[in-house]
């Protein structure tokens, strides 16, 4: 089976996530996609981030009962910070027969090689890469291995809920129906 791993912190979970792993599903040849929520990227700050038992359960809740994108907690259980090489290493140690893939945007081919290992990654696991506003592609010419797939241009980011919810602002149809009634009534990024 072919998993494409769409890491992230989901602070929260918004549709342009879930546009990006259907698309995903119908651009390339994964069987399945899982939504990997990472207790803490190294490269971002945590300052706005909460906990991950909450952004785990608001992936859920938007995916509900997807046939082939599934919500993954597999970093929880993992020494913190979380690094993708890692964490792409214990899951082929459980489930060996599985291939696993990455799934990321073009702007983290910016970064790349400040991940821990990225020449390992970039030799043993595919990355298919979804375009991002804002970004040149100049990243395909360093890695020319990487490939692309298409979905249509969103621009939508998880700190832009947060500054709309702090704001007392509308985010109903940015997050699923259920992923809004979760914030609401948690009280989480400021929302009322």
């Amino acid at each position: 089976m072919k998993v494409g791993l769409f890491f992230g912190s989901f602070n929260p979970v918004h549709v342009g996530h879930l546009i990006i792993a259907e698309s995903a599903l119908n651009e390339t040849d994964l069987d399945r996609v899982w939504l990997v929520v990472s207790p803490q990227n190294p490269l971002k700050n945590k300052a706005n981030l909460i906990g991950e038992y909450e952004r785990y359960c608001m992936v859920e809740l938007a995916l509900g009962n997807h046939e082939r994108i599934h919500a993954s907690n597999f970093e929880f259980t993992l020494p913190r910070p979380s690094y993708t090489i890692d964490t792409l290493k214990k899951l082929k140690e459980q489930h060996p027969t599985y291939q696993f893939s990455l799934i990321m945007g073009e702007d983290n081919l910016d970064h790349l090689h400040k991940w821990k290992d990225y020449e390992t990654i970039l030799q043993s696991y595919p990355i298919w890469v979804y375009p991002r506003i804002g970004s040149d592609g100049s990243g395909f010419e360093r890695y020319p291995e990487v490939r692309k797939f298409q979905f249509p241009y969103l621009d939508i980011s998880a700190t832009r809920v947060r500054e709309l919810l702090a704001e007392g602002k509308a985010v109903r149809y940015i997050v699923t129906e259920k992923v809004y009634a979760y914030i609401q009534k948690h009280g989480l990024y400021g929302a009322n």
